[in-house]
């Protein structure tokens, strides 16, 4: 019985020595390689590292309006952490903005502002880039700004600053405007038009999305990809009450943040199909009550009696 004891001991300190080697070795192996491409030397470090204070919004970008829903928004893609922090800008009845590349986020309630004061889309992009006092010019110049501003009505203008991060870019077609820095080339904004123009009579979210994958396909961020976003408005076009926003996604970090996008879209495609098939066995079921209900007997009325 002693021997036996003496085995199950030696067993159990074997064992527990494997497992403490086995934990070991893992906190000593190397973190797991993330296999996207690299960020590129405008990356977070590299800028820190060549004094740089932040690492510019190298990104494209799509803004679209439907003129048969009255639906305006915009999607974008970008290699860096939450581009949909502070990229995209919406209210309903006003408009969308996209501000990005040596980015300054106020450009998106100053443009909302204007055109929420009466301004055009070409008026807003010249206003405020004129008042951007420029801060920061020798590492956060205003020439390197890349912005696009879209009204209620689909009107749309932008700009791309002549020391944003080459290939920088914009172009306009039907009711868009797509417009990218640190791209692989023009052919990427061109992508992107075409497919949202291409895919008219689809639900503006599939066709922004569908602008984004084009963008992809034709080189796109040539840093990589990470994270994306999209937003869509209209006024009463939420789910719930009082609400105007009608779709609004963010993928911040993922390695394929379109794919991870479109699957959002296409959830919440399926929801508005689910949402308009209640609505409709609804209207079926009021219009059989309103057969089914027997009509009304008319009343005998009184004759009425002469005046005296």
């Amino acid at each position: 019985m002693t021997r036996v004891r003496a085995l199950a001991v030696l067993a159990a300190s074997l064992t527990t020595s494997a497992l403490l080697a086995a934990t070991a070795a893992r906190a000593q192996a190397p973190a797991r390689p993330d296999t996207r491409p690299e960020a590129g030397p405008d990356a977070l470090g590299r800028a820190l590292d060549a004094g740089l204070p932040w690492q510019p919004v190298g990104t494209f970008s799509i803004l679209g309006y439907d003129p048969e829903t009255g639906e305006v928004g915009g999607a974008v893609q970008s290699r860096v952490f939450s581009v949909g922090n502070g990229v995209l800008w919406a209210e309903a009845d006003v408009g969308v903005v996209a501000t990005q590349a040596v980015v300054d986020v106020s450009y998106g309630p100053q443009a909302l502002a204007l055109l929420r004061a009466g301004l055009a889309p070409r008026a807003v992009v010249d206003s405020v880039w004129r008042r951007d006092p420029d801060p920061r010019p020798g590492d956060w110049t205003k020439q390197g700004r890349q912005f696009a501003v879209m009204d209620a009505q689909g009107r749309v203008a932008a700009f791309t600053g002549p020391k944003a991060s080459t290939w920088a870019g914009d172009r306009q077609g039907a009711f868009c405007s797509a417009q990218g820095n640190i791209l692989a080339g023009p052919q990427v904004v061109d992508s992107m038009v075409a497919a949202f123009e291409r895919t008219r009579g689809q639900h503006l979210s599939l066709r922004l999305v569908a602008a984004l994958e084009a963008g992809q396909r034709a080189g796109g961020d040539t840093r990589g990809m990470q994270s994306a976003a999209l937003v869509i408005v209209k006024k009463g076009g939420g789910v719930w009450l009082n609400n105007d926003v009608v779709l609004r996604l963010q993928v911040d970090d993922a390695p394929e943040p379109i794919a991870e996008l479109r699957r959002l879209v296409d959830k919440a495609a399926q929801q508005r199909a689910a949402i308009r098939a209640r609505q409709e066995r609804a209207r079926g079921e009021r219009a059989r009550e309103e057969q089914a209900r027997p009509a009304a007997t008319p009343q005998p009325t009184a004759p009425r009696r002469p005046r005296a």
